[in-house]
């Protein structure tokens, strides 16, 4: 079976799109995605553990410092978090 090609705004739409999904990140990843003087003041080690929140898509949308503050933040913008391992 083929699948067809859908757009990023198809696939967040699959299902749920409110369901964001939870999952740990690296400092060492958003200090190279994100320009310095966005993250300027914040003591990051690059193997420090983040949590990224995360649409279906992949686009992040929050990174924060620990799971439950994540989750909370996701739950506070009325979405759906869900973890990923």
């Amino acid at each position: 079976m083929i699948m067809p090609h859908l757009s990023a705004e198809d696939f967040a739409a699959l299902g749920a799109p409110n369901l964001v999904y939870v999952r740990p990140i690296k400092a060492a990843e958003i200090m190279a995605d994100t320009p310095v003087e966005q993250i300027r003041g914040f003591n990051l080690t690059p193997e420090q553990t983040l949590y990224a929140v995360c649409r279906a898509d992949g686009e992040r949308l929050a990174v924060l410092g620990d799971r439950d503050q994540a989750m909370a933040a996701a739950l506070a913008h009325e979405l759906a978090p869900v973890s990923v391992h």
